[in-house]
């Protein structure tokens, strides 16, 4: 493989740097001439200055990062077409969002997740989660998204690995100390270079299998691909696919899928506060117009995946596609950009850097936000300045992001690797927190010891059902799809997304029986401002919803 950039990809990648930070600049500028003394939800939110192309972007930018360029690509290689359900169904997803949660935040007036923990229940389960996703954000999330960017950056580009980190977290930090206006406007350009160079990859990917089997153009390629690897355009699994295991079946549909998706999606600060500093009709279009763009991303990191896979099926990529001596399917998308044309590697190059840039970005912010305004602020100098929460915010990103450097290498990322690994872990804390979200949304009679216990509890539920085939012969589930024999281990097991519905339901339960014992004991929880006139969307959301709905669901019958 030729893993060294060219001078013109280096010339393609600076003129990328130079808007990207020029345009940076200008937005910082712009606000600072606005905004005097400092105004703390303007750094932290953008309140009421993102329009909603720049909150469907930032949306997008935040979420596509390594994971899915790299990850998701090896899924697409490994298991096929059918990976693409975490996007397709996130599409859908982010609609039930924009009309039942965002509401609810912009009603209530919450600007963080520990915001809306406190003002429900208490002040306790607040600190708690608020600790915890700072520990998640910067131990797992900061620093596996800043080690896999930087390993695929390195591999293509035949810089140090070490380098390719320091570089990008630099760049992250520029672009995040502008505050969330500055993030949310640069992620146009960000995404606008992601989607890009995606294509610019996609389309070699489908011209090589054209040219491979003596033939042009991609429509040729993708048709040879459906007619070479049948196997992998099928978007529902059967009980008996190898793969059943991370995608069992209808659960991607009708089971642990909307967990994954809605909490996320929903009750994820690194996610909602894009939309958060908006009006409800700005926040809807951004989020719908983030909802078409999750319709485009299979063709960006799953297709590649699989071009790849059909190729080495035949032959090529053989020795590019292994690692320490055995298959890595995480290495696809790596081997295809390393076969780009001068400039046009360049392009990938930068489309790449945009995705783990931007992702680190808003991350970083989120960081910065939980940690100022739900601890800083609470905790340690309740009557502090405007001035000094932005100040204080800054300096959260700089450490934060210094820290993530330290300690990404000695965690083993690239070991533990790809999509499906972070999916499931991330899985063990989901189901307790979007049930403790879900109820105090929408049941008022929900109390705080019902949440310690989804939070906790939902903790300890998703480790003894991960554990539990070890000590427990599960195969009496087996006919009924919810164990599966697994080759390397020998024993059945529950698959991870049916897991975490499983304990998503039990969570409810419990949320139920301890909240009524709570309300006979006369406790009286903090209910929400609810208005069900708040959920009624205008005209133009609701038909372009209803195409992402018809689209989504002509998706899913063409590739059954």
């Amino acid at each position: 493989m030729n893993n060294i950039l060219s001078t013109s990809d280096y010339l393609v990648f600076l003129v990328y740097f130079v808007i990207v930070a020029s345009y940076g600049i200008w937005v910082y500028n712009k606000k600072r001439s606005r905004v005097v003394g400092g105004d703390s939800k303007d750094y932290f939110l953008a309140e009421g200055s993102l329009t909603w192309w720049a909150i469907g972007a930032s949306l997008i930018a935040s979420n596509i990062s390594a994971e899915q360029f790299i990850g998701m690509s090896g899924s697409g290689f490994k298991m096929g077409l059918a990976i693409a359900t975490y996007e397709w169904m996130a599409a859908i997803t982010l609609l039930v969002v924009a009309v039942f949660f965002i509401p609810v935040y912009l009603k209530n007036k919450i600007f963080t997740m520990p915001q809306f923990l406190s003002k429900r229940y208490n002040g306790t389960v607040a600190m708690i989660m608020a600790v915890f996703w700072l520990m998640l954000y910067v131990v797992v999330n900061l620093t596996s998204i800043l080690y896999l960017g930087a390993l695929a950056v390195s591999s293509i580009s035949g810089i140090s690995l070490e380098v390719c980190m320091y570089l990008i977290a630099v760049f992250a930090v520029i672009i995040t100390l502008g505050g969330m206006k500055v993030i949310g406007y640069t992620d146009v350009i960000q995404v606008f270079f992601l989607i890009l160079g995606g294509l610019a990859t996609t389309y070699l990917a489908l011209s090589l299998v054209s040219e491979h089997y003596g033939q042009e153009g991609i429509i040729s390629g993708y048709s040879t691909m459906v007619d070479k690897a049948s196997e992998h355009f099928h978007m529902v699994l059967k009980r008996d696919n190898e793969n059943y295991l991370d995608l069992p079946g209808l659960s991607v549909l009708i089971g642990g899928m909307w967990i994954v998706n809605l909490n996320y999606w929903g009750c994820n600060q690194y996610i909602t506060q894009r939309a958060l500093g908006a009006d409800l009709k700005t926040a809807r279009n951004g989020i719908l117009f983030a909802a078409f763009l999750k319709l485009l991303m299979p063709i960006i990191v799953v297709l590649p995946g699989i071009a790849a896979y059909v190729l080495w099926k035949d032959g090529l990529f053989q020795t590019e596609m292994m690692q320490s001596g055995e298959l890595n399917p995480d290495r696809a998308y790596p081997v295809l950009l390393n076969l780009l044309p001068s400039g046009l590697k360049g392009l990938s190059f930068a489309a790449l850097t945009a995705a783990v840039v931007a992702s680190l970005a808003g991350k970083a912010n989120s960081i910065a936000t939980i940690f100022t305004l739900d601890i800083y602020q609470k905790v340690f100098n309740k009557s502090a300045s405007e001035r000094k929460l932005v100040n204080v915010g800054k300096v959260a990103i700089i450490i934060s992001m210094i820290m993530a450097v330290l300690i990404a290498p000695h965690l083993g990322i690239d070991k533990k690797g790809g999509f499906q690994y972070i999916q499931e872990y991330t899985g063990f804390v989901s189901p307790g927190i979007f049930a403790m979200f879900i109820l105090g949304f929408f049941w008022k009679k929900t109390t705080s010891r019902a949440a310690m216990f989804a939070t906790i509890g939902g903790f300890i539920l998703s480790v003894i059902f991960k554990i539990m085939p070890d000590y427990v012969d599960l195969s009496f589930l087996s006919s009924t799809g919810f164990s599966v024999l697994n080759p390397a281990s020998g024993v059945y097991e529950i698959p991870f997304i049916d897991r975490m519905g499983f304990v998503f339901l039990i969570c409810i339960l419990g949320m139920c029986i301890i909240s009524k014992v709570d309300n006979a004991r006369g406790v009286v929880p903090n209910g929400l401002e609810i208005d069900t006139k708040m959920f009624k969307s205008h005209p133009a959301f609701i038909v372009g919803a209803l195409l992402i709905v018809l689209i989504t669901a002509a998706l899913y019958t063409l590739y059954w």
